[in-house]
C-alpha cells in the first residue's frame, strides 16, 4: 500500500468501506404493476435518436423493446439521426468485431438477438449519411429506410395502436 499522510489515512478510515458486505440488499424487490403480456395483435414501437456508447438510453431502449418482444408484442425499433450509428456492424478496434473495452458490442449483440427473436430494426439512411456511415455497414437484418419514413413509420405504428417509446438525445 502507498505511504499515506495522516490526513489521507484519517479520511480513508472515517467511514468503513465497504459499509455493507457484498450481496447485501439495498432495495426491496416488490413489483408494483402486473407483468403485462401482449394481447392479440398488440404492438410496441421504439424510436431511438441517441448515439451509440454516448447514450445509455439507446441500449436501454433496445433492452426494453426486446422485453416487449418476449412478452408477445410485435416489436420494432427505428433508429434515426445519430441513433443510426447504433446499427453499424463495423464497430471495433483495432478490427471490426474486436472490443476495445468491455461492453463495446453490447448494442450490436442486443440488436442481433432482437432480430433473431423476430423483432424488426429500421435505420434511417439519412442518419447514416450525416455521419459518413454506409448502408453496407449495417448489422445483418437491419432494414434501411428513407428519411421521410421516420414520420410515416410513427403514423403507421400509432394507427396500429402501438405503445410508443420515443428516446431522444442531441
Amino acid at each position: 500500500m502507498a505511504d499515506l499522510t495522516e490526513l489521507e489515512q484519517a479520511s480513508l478510515t472515517e467511514i468503513p468501506h465497504p459499509s455493507l458486505p457484498e450481496g447485501s440488499s439495498l432495495y426491496g424487490d416488490t413489483k408494483v404493476f402486473p407483468d403485462y403480456k401482449a394481447e392479440d395483435g398488440e404492438t410496441y414501437f421504439t424510436l431511438v435518436h441517441g448515439i451509440a456508447h454516448e447514450s445509455s438510453v439507446s441500449f436501454v431502449a433496445i433492452l426494453q423493446a426486446t422485453r416487449a418482444l418476449r412478452k408477445g408484442f410485435e416489436s420494432a425499433i427505428y433508429f434515426y439521426g445519430p441513433g443510426s450509428l447504433n446499427c453499424l456492424a463495423t464497430r471495433g478496434f483495432p478490427t471490426t468485431g474486436n472490443s476495445a473495452f468491455p461492453g463495446e458490442h453490447n448494442i450490436n449483440n442486443s440488436l442481433k438477438t432482437f432480430i433473431a427473436e423476430g423483432g424488426k430494426v429500421f435505420c434511417c439512411r439519412f442518419g447514416l449519411s450525416l455521419h459518413g456511415a454506409r448502408e453496407e455497414d449495417l448489422i445483418e437484418g437491419v432494414i434501411p429506410t428513407h428519411p421521410l419514413d421516420v414520420q410515416d413509420a410513427l403514423i403507421h405504428y400509432a394507427r396500429k395502436g402501438a405503445i410508443i417509446n420515443s428516446t431522444y438525445m442531441f
